[in-house]
Order: C-alpha cells, then structure tokens, then sequence
C-alpha cells in the first residue's frame, strides 16, 4: 500500500518536472501601494493628549 502511494507520488512528480520551467514570474509594471488607517494614529493621539490635560489638572501647582 505504502509502495503504490510512493510510486503514484513519484510518477505525479515526474509528470509535473517538465512544466517547471513554463513558469515565469515579472515585477508589476505600477508600485504597490499600502493604505494605512489614519485613524487608529489619531485615537492614540487624542487619547494622549486626554491623558496629558487630566495630569496637568491633576497637578496644577508644578505647571
């Protein structure tokens, strides 16, 4: 049983072998382009400055 999936395996390889080599790979022609969610920086940002305004609040008399 072992023998007859190792030999269908190599036969299916060996089928296979010959059309390595149509295979051409090319670079794209325009630059690929990343869009980022700007809105997750802004989150953080506000968030920061949220955190920013309660300490100086919390803690007038060293401003």
């Amino acid at each position: 049983m072992i023998g007859a999936r190792r030999a269908r395996a190599v036969m299916a390889m060996a089928a296979v072998a010959p059309l390595a080599g149509c295979i051409t790979l090319e670079a794209p022609d325009e630059p690929i382009v990343i869009e980022l969610n700007i809105n997750i920086t802004q989150e953080v940002i506000y968030r920061l400055a949220e955190d920013a305004g309660n300490t100086i609040d919390d803690n007038a008399e060293i401003f």
